[in-house]
């Protein structure tokens, strides 16, 4: 009979082998593995070990529960009802590989990737944006063959990180910490341009930066990350934005929002809007929701938080909903899409919003808008008609335009959210099928994991987790794999996930940064 195995190439990308019967290893890769911490090793030394769990599915040492109406991915489908949990295991059963926080930060994909056997030419490779994909695909493809002329195109100096930044928001962390610079890439032989990418012609095969310079390539990879529609919602435009903060790409924005909940007065009214999807991180505004109900229980106990949504059901809503009941009774009020939930204009003079049944005043209104692919994927014709961007699920090659590949909250992942964590995950994938294609082969077969924390409290965490693979024309989730955190977990144990959600955040920006 054959046998199935992890194996671990590095912390962060891990190969199923399956053999047997004197047949060849058959290995399928897997990306997105979370660093040790995740899977009970220490934080700070700290944090103890989570103990291992018996006859029930697993996250590496953490139980993890079926949510019937929790989902992470584009259309809320993510994880649901899978039949018994007890018969869930994380990689259809197959044992966890606990690896080093060292082995995470310096083994990359490069373990990974086919070894070099390029001609004597180097193949240009162009990453445009800078974030959590695109710096984690430069990276990775510098690491897979030192002869690539890779060259990282990223306007800002500074990436400042979107993960912890609701912390932020409710006075917890500081912006600086949010803060990552380009130095170690630069270190490891990409080429980081500070300029913005203004136009790509797929034909010639060349993109354009805004000084009228213009870069070649053999491949392009577009990580450009989200936009705001600032003519989805009627009344909101930029000059509203400075009166009523979408605060969903973090920075200014983000502090604008901490400044007005600082200044209200006790007793007042804060309103989230939060739309349909798909939209950058699922869970991010219930966790928005749940630390600026902690700052308020704090500071302003008198006040009040609504939430109008756009849709009925969202992700770990059962966890979300049980942890306000438990925190902040009376202090969070959930409006639907049923009960009349959809904010359809807002007034930025008066800081009302508006749904098909209500009206809504607000002495701090957080109105997060729809969102499409950022504009150089429209202007590179890599966008369909709904703003985002299809690709093949195996190599992220755009759908509409040969060559080029988009990663991240940008593309069309099917049940992967768009995430941090997937954005990683997704440009070591890329990278693999990159270094494959040029050299006239098919890449292997891959997965992909995908873990998303999420803060109630600052010693309150719970996450979900979820594998995906290509099936059907799109990245689907593996029948049988990932899960939430369970619904009755005493308090140590949502300790424990928050400090695992820091360590998180620690590694991977380390990983993506250095």
């Amino acid at each position: 009979m054959a046998k199935v195995g992890l194996v671990a190439g590095d912390a962060d990308a891990l190969c199923f082998c399956r053999s047997g019967g004197g047949a060849a290893v058959r290995c399928v890769f897997m990306f997105g593995v979370p660093s040790a911490e995740r899977f009970g090793g220490r934080q700070s030394g700290t944090v103890a070990r989570a103990k291992p769990c018996r006859n029930s599915r697993c996250d590496g040492g953490v139980p993890l529960r079926t949510a019937p109406i929790d989902g992470d991915g584009a259309d809320c489908k993510g994880l649901l009802g899978r039949g018994d949990p007890e018969n869930r295991r994380l990689g259809g059963g197959a044992a966890v590989i606990r690896t080093t926080r060292r082995t995470f930060l310096t083994g990359g994909a490069a373990a990974l990737l086919p070894k070099p056997s390029l001609a004597q030419s180097k193949p240009r490779i162009i990453v445009v944006g800078g974030g959590f994909a695109g710096a984690t695909c430069a990276r990775a493809l510098r690491r897979a063959d030192p002869r690539l002329a890779v060259t990282l195109v990223e306007p800002n100096p500074i990436f400042t990180a979107c993960p912890f930044s609701n912390s932020v928001i409710a006075g917890l962390r500081d912006i600086a910490a949010q803060h990552f610079h380009y130095d170690a890439i630069r270190g490891e032989g990409v080429a980081v341009l500070a300029e913005q990418a203004t136009k790509v012609d797929p034909q010639a095969r060349r993109v354009t930066l805004r000084g009228g310079s213009g870069l070649d390539y053999d491949r392009l990879v577009m990580a450009p990350g989200i936009a705001i529609r600032w003519d989805a919602l009627s009344g909101y435009d930029e000059a509203a934005a400075a009166v009523m903060p979408h605060a969903w790409m973090a920075g200014d924005q983000t502090l604008l929002l901490h400044r007005q909940l600082e200044a209200m007065p006790d007793g007042g009214t804060v309103v989230i809007s939060v739309p349909a999807n798909p939209f950058r991180c699922p869970p991010g505004p219930y966790e928005r929701a749940s630390l600026i109900a902690y700052y308020l229980s704090k500071a302003k106990p008198h006040s009040k938080l609504i939430v109008l949504d756009a849709k009925d059901n969202f992700s770990k809503q059962r966890l979300f909903q049980d942890a306000w009941r438990q925190l902040y009774p009376e202090l969070i009020e959930w409006v639907s899409l049923s009960s009349g939930g959809k904010v359809v204009s807002v007034d930025a003079k008066t800081r009302t919003l508006t749904t098909d049944f209500s009206s809504y005043k607000a002495d701090v209104a957080n109105v997060i808008p729809p969102q499409r692919a950022a504009g150089i994927a429209q202007i590179a014709g890599v966008a369909d008609s709904t703003g985002w961007c299809p690709i093949d699920p195996a190599t992220f090659e755009s759908r509409l335009q040969p060559n080029i590949h988009v990663i991240g909250d940008a593309a069309i992942a099917g049940a992967v959210p768009k995430s941090a964590f997937a954005a990683n995950a997704e440009a070591k994938m890329c990278a693999v099928a990159v270094r494959a294609l040029l050299r006239g082969e098919a890449p292997p077969p891959m997965k992909l994991i995908n873990t998303c924390y999420s803060l109630v409290a600052p010693d309150y965490g719970i996450s979900i987790a979820g594998v995906y693979h290509p099936s059907g024309g799109q990245l689907a989730d593996v029948e049988g794999a990932g899960g939430v955190s369970p619904i009755d977990a005493p308090a140590g144990f949502r300790a424990l996930e928050a400090a695992y959600a820091q360590a998180w955040f620690q590694t991977i920006t380390a990983e993506t940064f250095g």
